[in-house]
């Protein structure tokens, strides 16, 4: 258990260095090229291992540390029964998007990304929509206590907000990495929002609910038991992607989306966090018998 915690907080921390690394070269080398020759031989090899592959290595970091923080505190079955409906119905979406543009838009991927499925869409993409989609989820149904006061309401409250905190973090993404001065895709239509349609919204908030309905359904009779230090790796990926992606919309001067997602998405992600019990919830069992009694003790105690 100790190795799988430090493997998943080196890939945290390499997710948040890399996201670093990607900004410096999205905002300061790309514009200004001339930049580079004044670094260091180890600077110009670390920028050039930004522009080549700090998308790729930030996403396949971030799904890590997902998958590996899940697996240990949810157990590995309930990961994957989060994370492979997520990729592949994403994948699905982005598809169907790339080729007919139901459900986001006419849009298109550009390089920089990695390798793509079907030469449309990065295979980057649907891990995203995975570790976002996860914590996004995560925060949600233990901010609305669905585990604790289990009802139709809570469940469906924690998948359509769940559904909003990934979308909310597309608010402040899409328009910024859409028109930055090395685009990662375009829209042959843009929108109304900022450059982005209003049907791409749309599309994220279905899709996000659409996969998280399927988790809550796989995960319907095994109730989850956080403390709050226990969502601070959700918290910690939520805001980190959040303020990358802040970080890229203020520098387009895109100020609204950011203050879109802040209201939408930051504020609730921290509240969530925030209402998780501070320790964890006691389980009390009624002992039937003596044995049962001495056995449930022998157990805690363990």
């Amino acid at each position: 258990m100790k190795q799988l915690v430090v493997a998943e907080r080196v890939c945290l921390i390499g997710h948040i260095v890399s996201m670093v690394f990607g900004l410096v070269g999205i905002l300061l080398v790309v514009p200004n090229a001339e930049v580079v020759f004044h670094l260091s031989e180890i600077g110009q090899t670390a920028m050039q291992w930004s522009m080549a592959g700090g998308g790729v290595v930030y996403m396949i970091l971030g799904a890590a540390a997902v998958l590996l923080y899940a697996s240990r505190t949810l157990g590995i079955n309930r990961a994957l029964a989060f994370m492979l409906p997520a990729v592949f119905i994403s994948l699905t979406s982005e598809l169907l998007g790339t080729s007919t543009g139901f459900p986001f838009g006419h849009y298109s991927y550009l390089s920089g990304l990695g390798y793509k499925i079907a030469g449309l869409v990065p295979f980057t993409i649907p891990l995203s929509w995975f570790y976002l989609g996860c914590v996004s989820y995560l925060l949600a149904r233990a901010g609305l206590e669905v585990d604790q006061k289990p009802s139709w309401w809570r469940h469906i409250g924690a998948i359509g907000l769940g559904s909003l905190l990934l979308t909310s973090w597309d608010f402040v993404l899409d328009p910024a990495m859409s028109q930055t001065a090395l685009p990662f895709w375009y829209w042959q239509q843009p929108g109304a929002f900022f450059g982005m349609p209003y049907q791409n919204f749309a599309g994220w908030l279905g899709t996000g609910a659409v996969f998280m309905t399927v988790a809550a359904f796989l995960w319907r009779n095994q109730p989850i038991q956080f403390e709050r230090s226990q969502l601070n790796l959700p918290l910690a990926v939520y805001l980190g992607n959040f303020g990358f992606a802040t970080v890229m919309s203020l520098a387009a001067g895109f100020s609204i989306p950011v203050l879109l997602g802040l209201v939408l998405g930051v504020a609730p992600a921290v509240t969530f966090w925030w209402k998780a019990s501070a320790t964890a919830a006691p389980i009390s069992v009624e002992p039937a018998t003596k044995e049962v009694s001495v056995a449930s003790v022998k157990v805690a105690l363990k």
